[in-house]
């Protein structure tokens, strides 16, 4: 495609543009926005930089794409229940977000994608790494793609279950609400989707939501389910993206996972992350 109002550079031969001529504070016009919506789909995760965000300029930016989404499980940042605060102190042992993951699969409609903006970011290290999951399925077999077309993965939000919270909240300061110990609920979703605007499919398992097929154990699932998740994080699909302050990452939930690297001991890293609404997966 060619761009007429923004820039598009890719970072990697997998997934991942950086996006330039173009400011998110300000209100953008059909056809730059137009323009944004397009680099975003073909490229699956798209970056910006030198950007000055308010909450709320912040929160419209997402709104162009859908409805954005109330995380279920952290503490929103005050007065602005939409935007999830990601913040890892200088003493925390732990970060959010350091498996490789989709976002909340285990929600019937999962998120289109999330849009993160980073406010302080250490001098070195806190990289955020992205998979495309449209190369994790296409070069599988066409024997194993013929096999996952009839499964459905099972998925649980039992990484952030009730009974975890206090140890989590222990360790890092983005924080999980407090709640009983009620079972998490489940949901069922395609092992191979097809996005809904670029037509191609792409891998939906993830390690920590997925733990078994439909119809089996999750001991009887284990084998498969983790050559598929170690099979979908190959170098050659992933792109690495280094913060810098006012830098914006817009990832493709439908189609990449990602994970936040901790190698900044001693360093902080605060991000607001605002999540588009999505549709259930097909």
């Amino acid at each position: 495609m060619t761009y007429e109002h923004i820039t598009v550079e890719p970072i990697a031969g997998a997934c991942g543009a950086e996006i330039g001529g173009v400011d998110l504070s300000q209100d953008l016009d059909d056809a730059t926005f137009g323009e944004i919506k397009q680099a975003f789909v073909d490229n699956q995760v798209i970056f910006f930089r030198d950007q000055t965000l308010t909450e709320d300029q912040h929160k419209d930016f997402g709104k162009r794409f859908g409805t954005l989404n109330i995380h279920p499980r952290y503490v929103p940042l005050e007065g602005h229940p939409e935007i999830f605060p990601i913040r890892k102190d200088p003493e925390d042992s732990r970060i959010v977000g350091d498996s490789w993951h989709h976002d909340l699969t285990h929600l019937p409609e999962p998120p289109l994608g999330a849009i993160l903006y980073g406010l302080d970011v250490p001098p070195v290290g806190g990289d955020t790494m992205f998979a495309s999951q449209y190369l994790a399925y296409e070069t599988l077999s066409d024997g194993l793609k013929e096999t996952l077309e009839s499964l459905k993965g099972v998925h649980d939000n039992r990484i952030q279950a009730p009974n975890v919270t206090t140890a989590r909240n222990d360790e890092r300061t983005s924080k999980l609400r407090e709640g009983d110990n009620s079972e998490e609920p489940e949901c069922e979703h395609p092992v191979v989707i097809t996005h809904p605007e670029s037509g191609r499919k792409a891998l939906y398992v993830n390690k920590i939501r997925t733990h078994r097929f439909a119809g089996m154990t999750e001991e009887e699932s284990r084998p498969l389910l983790d050559y598929l998740c170690e099979h979908a994080i190959k170098p050659e699909f992933t792109c690495r993206f280094r913060w810098r302050k006012g830098s914006i990452a817009f990832w493709d939930n439908r189609c990449v996972m990602h994970k936040a690297l901790n190698d900044y001991p001693g360093h902080k890293r605060y991000m607001n992350r605002v999540t588009v609404n999505g549709t259930r997966p097909v």
